[in-house]
């Protein structure tokens, strides 16, 4: 019988690695180690069963992607900077204040003291059950941004991450996150994911924040990767008493898109809000996958998810809200609506629920449809052209998401984005 493709590759395993602290080596050799020869995901692994037929690892995609040329952002940053190529943070490209309550840091620049702390906290946000491909992170990192808020801290402006894959040889990249957010902190995190080159490129992310009593941090995740782009990442977030995490993902298809996002509500009064919003076309994959935890009594949390599929592409949602035992007076909501633009395009969305305490308040939903006729007709029926409408309507399926995300520089990329998908969506009408 022939065996079962393993996770990691023998080069995966070696990378030529950066100057890191001794702590965090050796707990990426430990990751690595706890890797060999564990299965990939297949069609038979639950939450990969849509997505496993496009992973796609090799040995050439363990070799390091060169490090050269500088960020070429879609966004007008107003803000503070820090530029990821290729995996490894530009110094040089990145501005960012230097305050005494706020750490902005990489990982080469730690101490090892600083380094055995991160070490210890690296990977405590995410389910390595569920996560699988957060593990291959873990044991491949090259680099790594750390941002430590001390208690009563606030970033005055915005922190854009904007993780840029250039031309040149077929590789991997790595790049890895932890925002540790003190008592009453706050931040705005927005991560940026481009690229500039026409290779083949995996890219395996991790971003995890952990957020004391009373935090509240904005996560706004732009994942516009390239065409031969496969992205797979992870966000883990662990919250305490009265924080806040609000999160607005928007994704746009390519060979492999994955994203899992898990959120750890573990104070009384903890609050967590997610929107995403995901477009493909041609044979475009994406997957998101998201998990709530109730841990505390007294949170809340609110989930909205769109996708929008057109031509052959597959868009897929999981949902999933777990109220434990102990999580009385939760308020729980989920809703992902879903807009078929073709008949050859397919959506799969399955939103869970799994209840174990009696007072709460919790529903879930989903559809699935096209475009209303009717509704097109009195576009029409007004002097609208017919693409025009379609464009209309479309964009109003996933207009109240797009305006919530909070920075008006965001919302206008993304609209020139979603612009150009529909034009490519509704040529011929």
């Amino acid at each position: 019988m022939k065996p079962a493709p393993t996770l990691l590759p023998t080069a995966f395993l070696h990378p030529a690695g950066q100057a890191l602290p001794e702590p965090l080596l050796a707990l990426r050799k430990q990751r690595g180690a706890a890797l060999v020869d564990m299965p990939l995901p297949t069609r038979k692994t639950e939450n990969w069963k849509y997505s496993s037929k496009h992973l796609k690892l090799t040995d050439e995609m363990a070799i390091s992607l060169p490090i050269d040329g500088k960020a070429g952002s879609a966004l007008a940053v107003p803000g503070y900077k820090v530029v990821f190529i290729n995996g490894v943070m530009i110094p040089e490209a990145s501005e960012y204040p230097d305050l005494n309550n706020i750490l902005i840091q990489r990982f080469g620049d730690l101490s090892d003291a600083e380094a055995s702390e991160l070490a210890g906290q690296l990977d405590s946000t995410l389910d390595k059950n569920t996560v699988q491909l957060a593990g291959l992170n873990s044991a491949r990192f090259e680099d790594g941004l750390i941002i430590r808020l001390k208690a009563g801290a606030v970033l005055d402006q915005p922190l854009f991450i904007i993780h840029e894959i250039t031309a040149g040889a077929s590789g991997s990249a790595f790049p890895r996150i932890f925002v540790d957010a003190g008592t009453n902190s706050q931040i705005t995190l927005v991560e940026e994911y481009i690229s500039s080159g026409q290779d083949a490129v995996m890219v395996n992310t991790v971003t995890e924040f952990n957020l004391a009593e009373g935090a509240n941090v904005t996560s706004i995740r732009l994942c516009m990767d390239g065409e031969n782009v496969q992205h797979v990442g992870a966000t883990g977030v662990r919250q305490q008493r009265s924080s806040r995490f609000e999160s607005h993902c928007v994704g746009f298809g390519g060979p492999l898109r994955r994203h899992d996002l898990q959120v750890s509500l573990e104070g009384e009064g903890a609050e967590c809000k997610l929107n995403g919003v995901v477009v493909t076309q041609g044979t475009q994959h994406y997957d998101n996958h998201t998990n709530i935890e109730h841990v505390a009594a007294h949170c809340d949390s609110e989930e909205t998810y769109r996708n929008i599929a057109t031509d052959k592409s597959h868009a897929v949602f999981n949902g999933r809200i777990h109220i434990h035992q102990d999580a009385q007076k939760s308020n729980a909501n989920m809703n992902n609506n879903n807009l078929l633009l073709s008949t050859g395009a397919e959506i799969d969305t399955k939103p869970e629920l799994e209840i174990y305490a009696d007072d709460v308040k919790c529903a879930h939903g989903a559809t699935i449809g096209q475009l209303d006729e009717e509704s097109l007709f009195y576009l029409v029926s007004r002097g609208i052209g017919r693409r025009e409408a379609n464009v209309l309507l479309t964009m109003a399926f996933i207009n109240e998401l797009v305006a919530q995300i909070p920075l008006e520089v965001v919302r206008d990329t993304v609209q020139v984005r979603l612009n150009h998908f529909f034009d490519q969506s509704f040529q011929g009408i």
